[in-house]
């Protein structure tokens, strides 16, 4: 009876131990720039979608007169995943809208998303005619991350400005990448 019992406890904490180790090697960690640190070093970055599709939200509105037009040729300058600071582009879109930096808890259980560069004003639920301000709370109609779109989220910053769509080649790996979503006019200069 008690060889028994012993073997009944013994593979109960053999299979917990095997449950919480598959568990933990299975979760994926999405982490951004972390808010006031200064730094802009991605932690990990497992859930980013870094190639998208052609597809803009309703009602997004073209750019009359972009300072870089589609199909020109620019740098960018932003580092919101690796591979991305110094890489030549080419502008696959231009659009007027209100860019938001956001904080987000994702809804596949990953970790907080600080600082989150960059959500549009039409991928936000309802969005209401005026611009959110800092501190707003918001839902999200966006997958750039895997546990985004429907999450609540709140408004870091808004900047009105021309936001691009860029096609370029990762810088560490050399994949391809197309359609990414989005990069500001600010972070973007010419090709010399």
């Amino acid at each position: 009876m008690k060889i028994l019992i012993s073997r009944k406890i013994i593979l109960s904490i053999v299979s917990l131990v095997i449950i919480f180790t598959l568990a933990a090697c299975s979760g994926k960690q999405e982490t951004a720039p972390k808010g006031d640190s200064g730094s802009n070093v991605m932690e990990g970055h497992a859930g980013m979608n870094h190639t998208g599709s052609s597809d803009v939200p309703e009602g997004l509105k073209e750019s009359i007169n972009p300072t870089y037009p589609v199909g020109s040729s620019t740098i960018i300058h932003a580092d919101h995943m690796p591979g991305m600071d110094g890489a030549e582009a080419t502008i696959s879109g231009a659009f007027d809208t209100i860019v938001y930096t956001i904080t987000y808890t994702p809804l596949n259980g990953g970790e907080k998303v600080e600082n989150h560069k960059w959500v549009i004003h039409e991928e936000i639920e309802n969005a209401t005619e005026q611009p959110y301000q800092p501190g707003d709370e918001v839902v999200l109609i966006a997958e750039h991350m895997e546990g985004m779109d429907g999450v609540t989220a709140i408004i870091d910053s808004a900047e009105q400005t021309t936001v691009y769509m860029v096609d370029y080649q990762d810088t560490e790996t050399g994949e391809d990448v197309t359609y990414h979503k989005w990069v500001t006019e600010s972070e973007l200069s010419p090709v010399e």
